[in-house]
């Protein structure tokens, strides 16, 4: 049967390994809208970037609400969703320091100067959202 996680558990299990979180947004004609992305947590804030053309993008700016699935696919199974607010900023000045934090997660130390680099762009939003309901399973299958 499975168990709710912890809010330790939930931010560990939100932090290891190279998970990407699927996000999901709306449309302005309402059609849902989920892309995969890079994460890291800032205390209880999910961070991640994007740029202000991509579909995500889009609907952030029009529409500030988020919903956010991390899983493991692996037995016992478990998984994470997110509802929140998304705060995107523009031409934000630790931009850089976040693009290489996500990079070093995904890409490894070796990599994360380089691609934190390549991702802070003057297109590229700092997304930062602030969990309203937090929903963590674990032992799915147990």
């Amino acid at each position: 049967m499975s168990q709710k996680m912890t809010t330790e558990e939930y931010r560990q299990f939100l932090s290891e390994g190279t998970r990407t979180a699927k996000i999901a947004t709306a449309g302005a004609d309402g059609r849902p809208h989920v892309a995969p992305v890079w994460f890291v947590l800032d205390g209880d804030t999910i961070v991640f970037t994007t740029e202000d053309t991509t579909g995500k993008g889009k609907h952030i700016l029009r529409d500030a609400r988020i919903a956010i699935s991390v899983d493991d696919e692996n037995p016992p199974f478990a998984f994470v969703i997110i509802e929140g607010t998304a705060e995107a900023i523009h031409n934000a000045p630790d931009l850089q320091h976040w693009t290489t934090v996500i990079a070093r997660r995904y890409m490894g130390e070796a990599l994360a100067e380089a691609y934190g680099k390549r991702n802070a762009v003057p297109s590229e939003m700092l997304i930062r959202v602030t969990p309203t309901k937090i929903i963590a399973r674990k032992n799915i299958s147990g």
